[in-house]
Formats: C-alpha cells, structure tokens, sequence
C-alpha cells in the first residue's frame, strides 16, 4: 500500500468567502482546498503555509488543527495509470488567515488557479469532496442560496 500525507488550509475572510484552489489534474478538474503533499522530513504547518503560498500567492498564518481525514483508494481509482496497490491518503487540514502577499494562480502545478468565493456559492461549484470534509471539520456551514 503506497501513502501520501498532505496538509491543507481551510481559509475564510471577513467577508465570508473561502480561498480555493482549482485542481486540474485527474479524471476532472474541479476546485479543492489549498494545500498538499509533504515533502520528505517536513512539519505539515510548514507544509500547508508553502503549498497556499505556491496555490494561492498568499502568506498563512496557521491558527490551529481542524482534523486528520484518512482514506484508502483502490488500485483501480487511483489518479496514477497503472497502479498495482491501493493508496492510503491522510490530509491534515488547518485553520488559518491571510497575512500577507497576493492573489496569483500557479504554474507548472496542479492547480491552474486560485480564487475567493462567496459561502453561499460553493454548493454550486464543481468541487472535490475534501472541500466538503473541512468545511465540516471548521464548522462551517454552507448557506443555502435564496
């Protein structure tokens, strides 16, 4: 069994939007969570405030753990073609706040883009379940459009 642990930031501003980043690697683009994979030795804070700065253009600070959420794909819904062994996931999702920089899309990476939404328009957006599961784990609920 392969694993990967990646560390994420659930971001919410005064003006109740959320900072997602727009995957674009898979069997579909959709938006998710800034955030991703360690690198070998690293501290997940570390690693959640480098993979928003590389997501987003924005310097984090982070304010506290919201979670771990563990998953095991099978070799057959796995992203990587040709996986024999199934892949144990473990996200590491924060709080935290913008203290800095500006809103720029990545190159080169798997995200293609970044961008503030309204709450009350995520429900809308083509979006990975991950938004979801931390949304949940801050305690954030997403309104229902009028």
């Amino acid at each position: 069994m392969d694993l990967r642990v990646a560390a994420y930031a659930v971001i919410v501003d005064e003006d109740d939007r959320i900072l997602l980043a727009h995957w674009n690697e898979g069997r579909r683009a959709a938006w998710t969570m800034p955030g991703g994979g360690l690198e070998p030795g690293e501290d997940p804070e570390r690693a959640a405030r480098r993979e928003v700065r590389e997501e987003t253009g924005y310097r984090v600070a982070i304010e506290g753990l919201l979670g771990i959420h563990s998953r095991v794909i099978p070799p057959g819904r796995r992203l990587k073609e040709g996986a024999e062994a199934p892949l144990h996931t473990l996200r590491i999702v924060y709080r935290a706040r913008v203290t800095g920089g500006r809103l720029r899309h990545e190159k080169d990476g798997s995200t293609d883009r970044a961008d503030w939404f309204p709450l009350a328009d995520v429900r809308g957006l083509q979006r990975v379940k991950l938004v979801d599961i931390a949304l949940e784990m801050a305690g954030v609920v997403l309104p229902t459009k009028r």
